[in-house]
């Protein structure tokens, strides 16, 4: 029997272009680890997210135990690609809670940074997560995609949504981040 030649899916080529953009950040990577205050301190958060992808800026140690990373960055957007794995399961066999909420937290986290202005931090207060679909390592690679809402002086929120190649909605959440100055900065 001769074997029929198929046409790749739609899920199938978004999986492909994905990896591809992967491959592409890995390229510029630093090594995991922590950026020294004084080189955060006179920058943007646009300028240290960014900074991920082009090798100016470290991603952060846990990142690399749970396997995501930041793909896009923009102001007031961050995209996490992770790849869901046999290590990040629960009991009963399908990938933990956590994990999702990690990888969600950190994207709408970055998004949140992109507005900060040099001298300025966030950290999240609230973060409400809703998990819609089971996930398990059978599906290759996810997305959390990440916008911000609001951005305050005292207050930001953000949204995100947990999404597969093929659109699959396995996850949304909204996020609280408290905004405040870096201890020791002066005001402008």
């Amino acid at each position: 029997m001769k074997p029929t030649m198929t046409s790749p899916t739609p899920d199938q080529n978004a999986l492909a272009q994905w990896l591809q953009c992967e491959a592409e950040v890995r390229q510029t990577l630093l090594p995991h680890g922590i950026t020294p205050m004084q080189e955060v301190l006179p920058r943007s958060g646009l300028a240290l997210i960014q900074g991920m992808l082009t090798g100016h800026t470290p991603p952060a140690p846990f990142s690399k135990i749970l396997d995501f990373l930041l793909v896009e960055a923009s102001a007031g957007h961050a995209v996490f690609q992770g790849r869901p794995g046999a290590d990040h399961l629960n009991p009963m066999g399908t990938v933990h809670g956590g994990w999702f909420s990690t990888l969600l937290d950190s994207a709408m986290g970055c998004a949140v940074h992109t507005m900060m202005p040099p001298g300025r931090a966030y950290t999240t207060a609230e973060l409400n997560v809703n998990l819609v679909k089971a996930l398990t390592p059978k599906v290759a690679r996810v997305r959390a995609v990440a916008e911000v809402v609001h951005c305050g002086k005292q207050l930001a929120t953000a949204q995100a949504r947990l999404v597969g190649p093929d659109g699959t909605l396995y996850a949304h959440a909204t996020s609280t981040c408290l905004v405040f100055d870096i201890p020791g900065q002066s005001k402008p």
